[in-house]
């Protein structure tokens, strides 16, 4: 492999004509014409391999790049030395070509060959030259309709045998456009720029730059690409073309020497050759195409030497101009740096072909591993494990693979999941970090902290008359002093039965898909870590049904966890709303209650506590959802005590209480008893003595009036008393609401979905998986790894490692053979 010092350098001091032809034309006695032609053909086999295998080798490489109509095409077809139209199918403009040029003095017409696609192989060989253009155009079709897009920088590879081409490789890129054809993406100039670079990049590569003469250097459009690629040049081969149209503008030497010596621009050590190719493109047999090159080599000379006046710096330049020089140069210079990187090379095969022999060992062992139960089912285990501890490291907080990748925000999971908002909750819940992307544990409880969110924005519903009347006065039947307590009790409870039922199912539900989502996230990891630490044990690539019942049992697991949740919370859900709960009737509740429902809107103040923001524009979100959003865990400032008993509803009490008797006959007159407490237990009667009825006590008196025969609650003519009465049952049951509500949420459900969801998958989900997958029999087991297509796959991988390996030790041998000769 070339060292990063070992760049092309064009020589300082300029070369006699002499000491030209002989650095350029005479081989070495220790490089003889068979050494050089052994290691090239090396070369292009090696090429061949790490084309078709993706291998990325540092091999010595000319890559030829300049803009569109500066005369590559025309380059490489005066290299081959004959014509294939290949400008006519604009081959440099959508796929890289790469040409390797081989001399082989017995084949007096080309043969040429092109590499079969994703194979090393080369096909029959191409008899007409035309042909090799529509070759070339059709593949470059093909692959871009199947990429679906402009341009590719998969490379087509052909081979040339030819007595009159040069043993040279060359890479023709794309040419540089500054604008797509019609009916291409208008980023197309922009996909070329970049694919170019990219094949430019790599150090080992000669870079031959062509540009027009008539484009002045101070204005060149691509050469500051050059310079991006190669800063100093120190790699690259400038070549000026089309030389013949900017001769007829000298007729001083002064002029001619000046523009041949490109002062100023690129530099002093820096010389760029000059070479003009026939124009003529009528068809001419492939020797009138070689003498024509010739001549105009001869012309170009002739014209410098007697066109203008003085002539030229003969000594100085005349090694760089005509086509002859630069090939001759291009040739010399790659069995130079094949020479210098011949060592390197043969280290780097030695170390791919061991890669390759363990990967073989190891995809040997996994094929014979399918007969063997006992190691299958060691394999599978493992990996299920392996699998199972990376969910468990998710939950308990990971940053790897990238949240920005994998994660969901939370309009995303909404979306995905297909659950979408929250039932009974028309507002639009935005917990804090709603708009970063998030899994594991960190989405866990985000939705956690939603839900506390959507059940705080749910109050009370409006209750009618009728709904309070039916349920008062049975309760004022059964008698005792609770009437009141008792019914606005009992609206409570059957209102939050309704409503946070279909709640706590979506919470469940949502719960369930973060973590369902681990599965994908959790093999990443696997393979990451594999990738990192090179630890193939447990790796169970090929073996697709396996893979398929692994995710069915996780999607298992993860659905029984959910439903069992649901019943938990189902269960903490009826105790709380139970007629024997307690938790209407505590005096010294914790988080106490304010007066009346208006006291438990929305503060995103006492939310923040359970979650911290950390979204842009975090304050401003903050902001709104202080206005917008309501009912949160109230705050522990106010002391509640149970409707009824209070201050007001003593002093209630004190003022009257009635008595009503018993119901008359529709005949009968009616009249009122009113009974004046004196004192606690007695009663002074007004009017007749009658059967006091049990529906006395507390502030039931209030509520209560008859009138013609009949009992009346809220009647809308019946005054002030009963509107207010009416109100103050409602307020008592929205209290109560929300002390249900503020039990459910912050004492029963959190900690519940908590242990029900997290715990199980920490502690249980590889024991769960493995009684799913592995405690069967022989049979059924092996059942996910005899499926249709597992075993070929496995045997195709083999097969292509098997070639790989065949190819790179045949490589390896010659490059040996190569090193013995060095």
């Amino acid at each position: 492999m070339a060292t990063p010092n070992s760049f092309i350098t064009t020589p300082t001091k300029t070369p006699s004509e002499k000491s030209h032809s002989k650095r350029h034309h005479q081989p070495s006695a220790t490089d003889s014409a068979s050494t050089r032609a052994s290691r090239f053909e090396a070369y292009n086999r090696l090429q061949a391999a790490a084309v078709a295998f993706g291998e990325k080798l540092p091999i010595p490489e000319i890559v030829a790049l300049g803009g569109q109509s500066d005369g590559k095409s025309s380059l490489l077809e005066a290299l081959l030395g004959f014509r294939f139209n290949v400008r006519e199918v604009e081959m440099g403009t959508r796929r890289p070509l790469i040409l390797q040029m081989v001399h082989d003095p017995t084949a007096l017409d080309p043969r040429c060959r092109f590499q079969e696609e994703d194979s090393e192989e080369y096909g029959s060989p191409v008899v007409l030259a035309s042909a090799i253009a529509d070759i070339i155009k059709s593949r470059t079709e093909a692959l871009l309709k199947k990429t679906k897009t402009s341009v590719s920088p998969k490379p087509i590879v052909m081979r040339a045998e030819y007595a009159h081409c040069p043993n040279l490789t060359i890479i023709d890129t794309p040419g540089f456009v500054l604008k797509a054809k019609k009916g291409e993406p208008e980023n197309t100039p922009d996909e070329i720029l970049s694919m170019v670079k990219s094949l430019a990049s790599p150090p080992h590569r000669i870079l031959v730059f062509l540009q027009q003469s008539s484009v002045e250097w101070c204005s060149s459009l691509w050469l500051d690409a050059i310079r991006e690629i190669d800063p100093t040049f120190r790699r690259t081969v400038i070549v000026v073309s089309k030389f013949d149209n900017r001769l007829k503008e000298f007729s001083d030497r002064w002029e001619v020497d000046r523009y041949l010596s490109a002062s100023g621009y690129l530099g002093e050590n820096t010389r760029p050759f000059f070479v003009a190719l026939p124009k003529d493109r009528n068809t001419v047999s492939n020797d009138e195409f070689r003498r024509q090159i010739s001549q105009v080599d001869v012309e170009v000379l002739r014209h410098l030497r007697d066109g203008i006046k003085g002539g030229y710096d003969e000594e100085k330049f005349k090694p760089y101009i005509g086509f002859g020089c630069l090939r001759d140069y291009l040739e010399s210079e790659l069995q130079k740096r094949y020479k210098e990187a011949a060592p390197a090379t043969l280290a780097l095969l030695e170390q791919r072909c061991n890669e390759v022999t363990t990967e073989m060992s190891r995809m040997d062992s996994k094929i014979q591993a399918t007969s063997d139960v006992a190691q299958l089912r060691r394999f599978a285990m493992m990996y299920a494990a392996s699998i199972s501890t990376h969910v468990g490291a998710l939950i308990d907080g990971a940053a790897n693979p990238a949240p920005e990748q994998w994660g969901k925000s939370t309009e995303e999971e909404q979306s995905e999941s297909g659950i979408g908002s929250w039932p009974g909750v028309s507002i639009d819940i935005k917990p804090p970090n709603a708009t970063l992307r998030l899994y594991g544990g960190a989405a866990f409880e985000r939705v956690m902290h939603e839900f506390r969110c959507a059940a705080y924005s749910i109050e009370c519903p409006p209750v009618s008359r009728e709904k309070v009347a039916n349920i008062l006065l049975a309760h004022a039947g059964r008698g005792g002093g609770r009437g009141v307590t008792e019914a606005a009790a009992e609206i409570a409870r059957a209102a939050a039965r309704s409503w946070f039922a279909p709640l706590l199912d979506t919470a469940c539900d949502r719960l369930a898909f973060v973590l369902g989502n681990l599965f994908d996230i959790a093999l990443e990891r696997h393979c990451n870590q594999d990738s990192e630490y090179g630890n193939k044990t447990g790796n169970m690539d090929g073996y697709v049904s396996f893979h398929a019942s692994l995710r069915q049992a996780y999607n298992r697991f993860v659905k029984d966890l959910s439903k069992h949740c649901k019943q938990l919370v189902r269960h903490h859900l009826d105790s709380v709303t139970s007629p024997y709960s307690l938790v209407c009737y505590e005096n010294d509740f914790q988080g106490g209650f304010g007066s009346g429902a208006t006291s438990y809107r929305f503060n995103q103040a006492s939310v923040s506590s359970f979650c911290f923001e950390l979204s842009d524009g975090a304050a401003a979100s903050r902001d709104e959802t202080m206005r917008d959003q309501e009912n949160v865990p109230p705050q522990k400032s106010t002391q509640q005590t149970t409707p009824g008993k209070g201050e007001e509803g003593r002093a209630a009490l004190r003022e009257c209480q009635l008595t009503v008797p018993e119901t008359p006959s529709p005949d009968q007159p009616c009249e009122v008893v009113c009974v004046v407490k004196k004192e606690l237990g007695n009663y002074n009667e007004v009017g007749p003595r009658k059967r006091v009825s049990r529906i006395a006590g507390g502030k039931n008196a209030e509520l209560l009036r008859v009138q013609n025969g009949g009992l009346l609650f809220g009647n809308g003519d019946s005054g002030g008393s009963s509107s207010s009465a009416f109100s103050e049952i409602c307020s008592s049951a929205a209290q109560h609401f929300a002390r249900i509500r503020e039990v459910l949420v912050e004492r029963s459900v959190a900690s519940t979905l908590n242990s029900g969801f997290l715990t199980p998958c920490r502690e249980r989900l590889v024991v769960a998986i493995g009684l799913d997958l592995f405690a069967v029999n022989d049979e059924k087991f092996m059942d996910m790894f005899v499926a249709p297509g597992a075993i070929d796959v496995l045997q195709n991988e083999r097969k292509s490692l098997e070639k790989r390996q065949k190819i790179l030790q045949s490589c390896l041998n010659e490059f040996k053979n190569v090193a013995r000769a060095l």
